[in-house]
């Protein structure tokens, strides 16, 4: 049996005939995946459409040259209205396919994903690795797929949901991502900035997170359990990346600085021996330690990004983000004395008890923080995440309408601050936060006492650009 996977691009390439899209990182799902069938000799391929800048003609050709038996489509709300284009397509291809949907975007919508696309038959839920592995097995010997863990599917007329697969408790035993599956070049890019010129790839070194942030669904993902790969797990495949080339490395764990016991030991094992890689990570900033910190920056921590989101305690609260803005300007101080190259701030904006004068003082409160850059996002409610359980159970939205995009507090709220006064409010930021001469010294300084900044192209009419291209619509993290 053949497995072919894809990662779909953005939903805009249909709204604006195909537009160039870019990708930040390698889909690590799929890879982990693709590993997995490998090593039990599952023939495996796979595309990032998101990546190879092509139309959905061109993924549909590729899926036709590759026959497979099963096409797997990692599906997020980003990419919710591409997958089923080229699933689609691809059925009509070939009937006999099994079209599989998975990853965040399709967990929490299985059902309404089948009940609207009668050519997708199963979406997998949750954590693939095993679920993949099982479903592929049984539609080899074609078997019930009756008591595979983790499946919503279609059986004749019906949709039946099968129950949760429990979480992988030991991610030791994983395969390593295969990252040889996909030939693009990836660099990672924040508010339009390529953070990461190198030979890049993005690294898991554990999963899961023990918070519950409203905006945010891997709670509901992993139930707020975090799972921690063995510093020797870690560092074996640091190793293997650096042998293949590889010289820059994004943690994209949910909280990399959640034990902070761990990451010193992790830094001063990498150090030890002589893992040489730039790497990003992020953090929440009560758990901010300048020694911790410290450890990092000597172990090739070039970038710290920080959830900061609100300079208003009311709005923190409303996200239960359990942090205050003092933590925050203790955070990026401590990061900045721990001599950190880039340091990040991500700020959501628009929440139902947020007032304009609220958003402007966390606009504010931003221009008082020692950041390189400023990310600011505006709130989207999505399914899985906690506002979204709110605006449903208080009868605010209708799911059937929003499922598939997610939606804008201002469509639910008639009286809270417009898109378009957010997007004013935004550009007027930026232009004053990256002109100010007293950032523009600064951030001159800092890169010409850093190799690492100095590979970084810094071009601030390129970002406002990035930003304002960015803020036409609201975004999730």
């Amino acid at each position: 049996m053949k497995v072919s996977f894809v990662n779909p691009g953005p939903n805009e390439s249909l709204l604006e005939g195909e537009k160039t899209m870019t990708a930040a990182c390698p889909p690590l799902g799929i890879l982990y995946i693709s590993s997995t069938l490998k090593s039990r000799g599952i023939d495996v391929s796979a595309m990032d459409h998101a990546a190879e800048r092509v139309s959905v003609k061109r993924v549909v050709d590729w899926v036709k040259k590759e026959d497979p038996d099963v096409l797997g489509l990692s599906v997020l709300v980003s990419s919710s209205l591409t997958a089923p284009r080229i699933a689609e397509e691809a059925k009509k291809a070939n009937p006999n396919l099994v079209v599989v949907f998975g990853n965040h975007h399709a967990t929490f919508n299985a059902e309404r994903i089948l009940r609207k696309y009668p050519f997708v038959d199963v979406v997998v839920r949750g954590e693939g690795e095993q679920t993949c592995l099982e479903l592929v097995n049984r539609l080899e010997k074609k078997r019930s797929l009756q008591g595979v863990l983790g499946i919503t599917y279609r059986r004749k007329d019906r949709i039946v949901s099968n129950p949760d697969r429990p979480l992988i408790k030991d991610v030791d035993s994983l395969p390593y991502p295969d990252r040889s599956l996909l030939k693009n070049e990836y660099h990672n890019t924040t508010v339009g900035i390529n953070v990461a010129p190198k030979k890049f790839a993005s690294f898991l070194s554990s999963r899961g997170c023990v918070f519950k942030c409203r905006f945010c669904c891997c709670s509901s993902i992993a139930h707020g359990v975090w799972r921690a790969r063995s510093v020797e797990n870690v560092l074996e495949e640091l190793h293997l990346l650096v042998s293949e080339g590889y010289r820059q490395v994004m943690f994209v764990d949910d909280n990399f600085t959640l034990n902070r016991k761990r990451a010193v030991e992790l830094c001063r094992r990498m150090r030890k021996e002589k893992v040489e890689l730039d790497w990003i990570c992020e953090g929440r900033v009560d758990q901010s330690s300048y020694d911790m910190y410290r450890e990092m920056v000597k172990a090739g921590c070039r970038m710290m990004y920080f959830g900061i989101e609100s300079g208003t305690q009311k709005v923190l609260d409303y996200y239960d983000k359990r942090t205050t803005p003092q933590q925050s300007r203790e955070a990026v101080e401590k990061a900045r004395k721990a001599g950190m190259d880039l340091i990040v701030g991500s700020f959501i904006i628009g929440a139902p008890n947020e007032t304009m004068a609220d958003i402007q003082e966390t606009l504010d409160f931003v221009k008082g923080l020692n950041l390189d850059i400023p990310q600011i996002n505006v709130l989207g409610a999505f399914p899985g995440d906690s506002i979204w359980r709110e605006f449903s159970e208080k009868g605010l939205i209708d799911e059937d309408k929003y499922w598939e995009r997610g939606v804008g507090v201002s469509d639910v709220f008639s009286d809270a601050v417009s898109l378009e006064e957010m997007r004013a409010m935004v550009r007027r930021f930026y232009k004053e936060f990256l002109t100010s001469p007293k950032y523009v010294a600064r951030q001159l300084q800092l890169t010409l006492k850093s190799t690492y900044r100095l590979d970084v192209v810094f071009d601030s009419l390129s970002r406002i650009r990035a930003v304002m291209d960015g803020i036409s619509s609201f975004t999730s993290l």
